[in-house]
């Protein structure tokens, strides 16, 4: 019992800090229940499950302030919910070190866009094909890494051009899809301690909306998002080191 309401404090401390910055605590906390010694694929479910389960709640809200510009999302959701679980599935098929070596990599990646990342737009690419690519390949690689792919999915819309806003509703909006979707697809064929999965949602839920309303309270996005950075170099530097000894 002990374990579980370790598991479920960190994911209330993590789902607060990460939704005040904009973006989801999965990142950080699939590495964290892998060092406490959850297997790595279980990690990367669970991560998946409370991940959809605090954007799911704004992308409703979003839904209802009439803020989605569905031809603008829909592209991006429709491919990103066919090759998220593709790239699930694919994990199975793939030495868990490399793919750990490629979350590694995201979170380095993540961590720098966080602490050094430019908003100012490479290329203006944008079009319905475009759209549908990007979705496809941020799925995918979502599906893989477990993750639900806003880190990844915000700066390169970005670079092609998309304005901060729209990304950040159309993000909120795709999210649950390639998250619930490599969720079900791990789910098949890993098992899944749904103690531990409902625990993690209702702390990931409730430090979603703790964070949500603290953000009211004149904080320093950049400075919240550099704790966020150097929270997940340390992680990456952690993943670098078991790969060192």
């Amino acid at each position: 019992m002990y374990d579980y309401l370790l598991y479920g404090v960190i994911t209330l401390i993590l789902s607060i800090l990460f939704s005040m910055g904009g973006a989801g605590s999965g990142i950080a906390l699939i590495p964290i229940l892998h060092f406490l010694g959850i297997d790595f694929t279980v990690a990367k479910a669970v991560g998946l499950f409370a991940g959809a389960s605090t954007t799911i709640t704004s992308s409703i809200m979003n839904i209802k302030r009439k803020a989605v510009e569905y031809a603008f999302v829909l592209p991006i959701a429709a491919t990103m919910l066919l090759f998220a679980p593709l790239g699930a599935y694919s994990s199975s098929f793939i030495n868990e070190d490399i793919v750990k070596f490629s979350f590694m990599l995201l979170l380095f990646y993540s961590a720098s866009m966080m602490m050094f990342g430019k908003k100012k737009a490479l290329f203006s690419a944008q079009s319905k094909l475009i759209l549908l690519l990007v979705g496809a390949l941020v799925g995918f690689i979502a599906g893989l890494l477990g993750v639900g792919g806003g880190n990844i999915l915000i700066p390169l819309l970005a670079l092609l051009g998309y304005a901060p806003k729209k990304v950040a509703v159309a993000v909120s909006f795709v999210v649950p899809f390639s998250a619930l979707g490599s969720f079900f697809t791990y789910a098949v064929y890993i098992p899944i301690d749904y103690r531990l999965l409902a625990i993690v949602a209702i702390c990931a839920i409730i430090g979603g909306y703790i964070g949500n309303y603290m953000m009211h309270f004149k904080l320093e996005q950049s400075h919240i998002k550099k704790i966020m950075a150097l929270l997940l170099y340390l992680l990456a530097f952690k993943m670098l080191w078991h790969f060192t000894v």
